[in-house]
């Protein structure tokens, strides 16, 4: 199977968006605050999952990787990922930071490594996310691109 992803740009508002990131517990408060981007991955047409970005510079944060629950299991994760570090390089990030509560392993075997918030930027620090809508229990993970 390819996993060949089209990738469509999103606005924060779009419904289908809010209620993937909801159901899977992700945060939708900050989704049409300046500076986001988000994108609907299909393959053959059906949406597979959704994910987002923050620039800042030479840093990116990932925002809200979800793969729908129907989709699982077939490596949507690992290519929405993949796709999103792609669209960051492109956009002149060379490293990429995220917040996690459960999915640490995952983003290390794409080589992300854990880091103590203290070591990231000030402005991945001073995100919303990082800020106030992902707990201090949540992991901070790093990896430089490209990889």
């Amino acid at each position: 199977m390819s996993l060949d992803l089209n990738q469509q740009a999103l606005v924060g508002h779009d419904d289908s968006l809010r209620v993937a990131l909801a159901g899977a517990g992700l945060p939708v408060d900050d989704l049409t605050d300046a500076g986001r981007s988000f994108y609907r991955f299909s393959r053959g047409g059906q949406t597979v999952g959704f994910g987002g970005l923050e620039l800042h510079g030479e840093t990116a944060l990932l925002r809200s990787i979800v793969v729908l629950s129907d989709q699982q299991g077939f490596g949507f994760g690992h290519a929405i990922t993949l796709g999103l570090l792609d669209q960051a390089q492109r956009e002149g990030a060379t490293a990429a930071y995220l917040l996690t509560e459960t999915a640490a392993p995952f983003f290390q075997s794409l080589g992300f490594r854990p880091i103590p918030r203290d070591e990231a930027p000030t402005e991945i620090l001073t995100t919303r996310q990082a800020a106030s809508l992902c707990p201090a229990s949540a992991a901070l993970m790093v990896r430089s691109l490209p990889a």
